[in-house]
């Protein structure tokens, strides 16, 4: 029997849209999506390994609370996802709960150390969908984080995941958004260029925090 590749497609849905796996039909997540109005989802069941297709060339590997908690089957589908050598941007969400945040750290290093993915914490489905709203709507459809709005710097979602960083509370976390338009370009800033912003210490943290979790 033919084994189905882990990414059947590399699709850049319409700008607005997001392509769904169909496992996610009746999830709160798609219908908190459905609730804004502003996206449009197209269900799709041949996505092999990734959750969601975004407009601006990237897609979602979404790993629950119960995925980290029952075991290692999320690092498969992650490592097929890597494996298969997409076109697209892969972010990995995660659920951050009290139950799953005892496995967050080595799940961390797993994703950014090991894979060089990109991971968001999420607190739930609710918030992913808020997050992948976003990313859809970003001010440039090019990269879903590229924004220098207002809007940018004062969402209090994006505010969050910066402060999740060790070491940067909200004064800090403005600052580092000010500075940069994308979390990707704050991921890959170096340590001394992020030093002339946040000082030496924190810029430490974020380093580690990005890139070497095990620190």
């Amino acid at each position: 029997m033919a084994i189905k590749p882990p990414v059947l497609m590399n699709a850049v849905p319409p700008y607005g849209h997001v392509i769904a796996n169909e496992k996610w039909r009746s999830s709160v997540l798609v219908q908190s999506l459905k609730g804004t109005g502003s996206v449009k989802i197209i269900f799709e069941e041949e996505l092999g390994v990734v959750d969601f297709y975004l407009s601006n060339k990237s897609c979602i590997l979404y790993v629950s609370e119960t995925d980290i908690v029952a075991g290692n089957n999320y690092k498969r589908k992650l490592v097929r996802f890597r494996n298969a050598n997409s076109s697209l941007q892969g972010i990995v969400l995660v659920e951050k709960t009290q139950l799953s945040e005892q496995y967050f750290s080595a799940m961390q290093k797993f994703v950014v150390f090991e894979l060089g993915l990109t991971l968001l914490p999420v607190a739930s489905q609710l918030e992913a969908s808020q997050l992948l709203t976003q990313i859809v709507h970003g001010e440039s459809k090019d990269n879903p984080f590229r924004r220098r709005s207002v809007s940018w710097l004062l969402d209090p979602l994006i505010m969050s995941l910066v402060q999740q960083i060790p070491g940067v509370g909200k004064v800090k976390a403005m600052a580092l958004l000010q500075h940069y338009s994308s979390i990707h370009q704050l991921c890959n800033a170096g340590t001394h260029e992020l030093e002339h912003i946040v000082g030496q210490a924190t810029a430490q943290h974020i380093r580690n925090f990005f890139h070497d979790p095990l620190v």
